[in-house]
């Protein structure tokens, strides 16, 4: 995470300390470790913006920053009516919910309203000024993630008129997040395999490590530390010469980037 973004965290701190408190500016600087004169810089953003202590109730962290710091609060400079981006983080945590359907309804009340792509991009930024997880980062061609997509595709048969659900399968690069994904009727074994076999053909290349989430035609046994790969799966990882290296039980963010692929797409 920047340092300025981690520093944003802090300005609450430093007027609570200078306001509150009464400490001087070098004590507040070695309470919050950072310099003085970030600490002077704050109060002289507040002082400029007319804030008073305490702060109102409804000044959170990302009001406070687009208050004191608008240059760099991401926010669009334009008349454009924005999001409640709360809302839509909210929302999408719903099964089946994608960004592409949350701009669809964004769009009929706001027709003059962004169009998806920098919808995204809004979305994207406002999720990392909030999102306090460390984020996580990759070398080009080390980690290949693949998962199936939690909800499923209908497959309708023109002539009898039956309808399949097919399983979405994703191969993600952690680096580019260049993403492979394709359709198959199950999860068992044999399509797992091929998928993967389809999946680096389509790259034309091979990871150091596949990372798979926990499903039983990969993983046998979870465990965090010593987890039972499928035994035909450890001899596809043998052939191609990858190491596999199984997502840890509950651990998401393990498998961040194929759950946040399925997110923007529907």
């Amino acid at each position: 995470m920047p340092k300025e973004r981690l520093s944003m965290r802090k300005i609450k701190e430093v007027l609570r300390q200078y306001y509150e408190c009464k400490h001087s500016r070098r004590r507040i600087a070695e309470s919050c470790s950072i310099a003085r004169s970030t600490v002077g810089d704050y109060l002289m953003r507040a002082q400029a913006a007319g804030l008073s202590w305490p702060l109102p109730a409804e000044m959170d962290e990302e009001r406070l920053e687009a208050l004191l710091f608008p240059e760099r609060s991401g926010r669009p400079k334009c008349n454009r009516p924005l999001p409640d981006w709360k809302s839509i983080h909210e929302e999408l945590r719903k099964k089946s919910m994608t960004l592409m359907q949350l701009w669809v309804e964004y769009k009929a009340k706001h027709p003059g309203g962004y169009q998806y792509s920098q919808f995204c991009r809004w979305y994207r930024e406002w999720r990392q000024r909030v999102d306090p997880c460390l984020r996580q980062s990759y070398k080009a061609g080390e980690r290949l993630f693949v998962d199936y997509c939690g909800q499923t595709v209908p497959v309708v048969n023109r002539k009898t008129g039956e309808r399949r659900e097919a399983q979405i399968f994703t191969a993600v690069w952690g680096a580019s997040n260049y993403t492979y994904a394709e359709a198959t009727w199950t999860q068992q074994l044999s399509d797992w395999i091929g998928s993967h076999v389809r999946a680096l053909e389509f790259f034309g290349g091979c990871p150091e490590l596949i990372v798979p989430d926990n499903l039983k035609s990969g993983v046998t046994r979870a465990c965090r530390y010593e987890p039972d790969i499928n035994p035909t799966y450890q001899e596809l990882a043998a052939h191609y010469g990858i190491t596999v290296l199984p997502a840890r039980p509950r651990k998401p963010r393990d498998k961040d980037l194929t759950s946040y692929y399925t997110s923007f797409t529907g």
